[in-house]
């Protein structure tokens, strides 16, 4: 008993002009007072009402929202804005309201006001969208759907396949169904958002004599301040800088070609359709652009072929140190999004020169832009059974 009153009278000690105990109360009241206004006001940001209260928010996506099957379906249970746009637990609510102080600051410079400027940051928003409910497995489409409480039989063969395998998988939700609930953005022409979201836009001042990969389809040009093009650099390919010039970076390419026609296309091997950069003819023929070294016959075509160095321009971004993260990005965008129709081929079960085939007859069932469609076949080439020795 001595310790409880040791520590009433610690309580009850005379303070200046209150006693300790009456301070304590106050503070611990005024800490109810303020906790319940905090929660009273974030709640208030949670509801449908506040979400649409923002015109560019009401007048596109909140219409959208409306013709999907998350706002009328026969069960009548209908997902609003922050069911899907806010986390359920605290800890991730509070972070994402933090994140929101981006989407007030766009309201305050009324970056989205018109649906001009909406449809062209769609795509921006959406995949910014996409990557959250990706790092959280798409927890905020399971709080409502669950994969052990989905009746097979219901279904059709095609959506039990597939939904077996996500199941099995845990697969996340938005990997299958983007554009469930808003309309999608344009992604035939898109510049790979996600992907350069992961794999970043390159170093800002490329050194001359080092080895760098695209990360993105790139054009090339004749010198460093024409517009003119003379060649597309295609993505993940391994490039040697010869020299800078303001925006622009002189390479090197150095690879294999066709002795057919002006030789346009660069190859990343002998006897391998991988493609690493195509020339426009003029470039091709051009004094200085193209170097050759020595000649070998393809004895499985009879074609001849020539190992080169092309030596041409192009812009210095997109330009990375390490060619892992986009082999990262390209397996695993290759294990989401070619997995929903069947189980995927290893990607040694094919050789470098089947895969292009194989892949073109499966990539108009997934949604890809043209930079992710480009690095998925060039990774699938590159680890395929020509090069995985355990496969032979």
């Amino acid at each position: 008993m001595k310790w409880i009153m040791n520590i009433w009278r610690t309580l009850t000690k005379p303070a200046k002009f209150l006693t300790l105990g009456t301070i304590s109360l106050s503070a611990f009241l005024m800490g109810v007072i303020f906790w319940g206004g905090f929660n009273t006001a974030l709640e208030m940001t949670n509801t449908e009402e506040f979400c649409i209260s923002c015109h560019s928010m009401e007048s596109m996506p909140y219409q959208e929202l409306q013709k999907t099957v998350h706002w009328s379906n026969h069960s009548g249970v209908r997902a609003t804005c922050p069911d899907c746009h806010v986390p359920h637990n605290w800890g991730r609510k509070i972070a994402r309201k933090l994140e929101a102080s981006h989407d007030v600051w766009g309201w305050m410079l009324q970056t989205v006001n018109t649906p001009e400027k909406f449809e062209a940051k769609r795509l921006e928003m959406a995949s910014r969208e996409w990557k959250r409910f990706d790092l959280d497995n798409s927890l905020a489409c399971k709080n409502c759907h669950s994969y052990d409480s989905m009746k097979w039989e219901s279904m059709s063969k095609l959506a039990q396949k597939q939904m077996k395998r996500a199941a099995e998988l845990d697969q996340s939700c938005i990997d299958c169904h983007k554009g469930i609930a808003h309309k999608l953005p344009n992604m035939g022409v898109a510049r790979a958002p996600e992907l350069i979201a992961q794999v970043g836009s390159g170093v800002s001042s490329p050194e001359d004599g080092q080895i760098y990969y695209s990360a993105l389809t790139k054009p090339l040009f004749f010198n460093a301040t024409t517009d003119v093009e003379a060649g597309t650099l295609n993505i993940a390919t391994k490039v040697k800088v010869l020299e800078a010039d303001g925006n622009r970076v002189k390479i090197g390419i150095d690879g294999w070609r066709k002795r057919i026609g002006a030789g346009r296309v660069i190859y990343y091997d002998f006897g391998l359709n991988i493609l690493s950069a195509q020339l426009t003819k003029d470039a091709a023929l051009e004094e200085g652009v193209m170097e050759v070294f020595e000649e070998k016959v393809d004895p499985l075509t009879g074609l001849t072929w020539q190992r080169v160095e092309a030596k041409i321009w192009t812009d210095k971004d997109y330009l990375v140190t390490d060619l892992q993260p986009l082999w990262d990005y390209a397996r695993s965008t290759y294990s989401t999004s070619c997995s929903v129709c069947h189980t995927q081929p290893a990607e040694a079960h094919f050789d470098a020169n089947t895969w292009p085939g194989m892949f073109q007859g499966m990539i108009a069932f997934v949604n890809m832009d043209q930079d992710t469609q480009a690095l998925v076949q060039k990774y699938l080439q590159e680890h395929s059974s020509t090069f995985d020795k355990s496969a032979h």
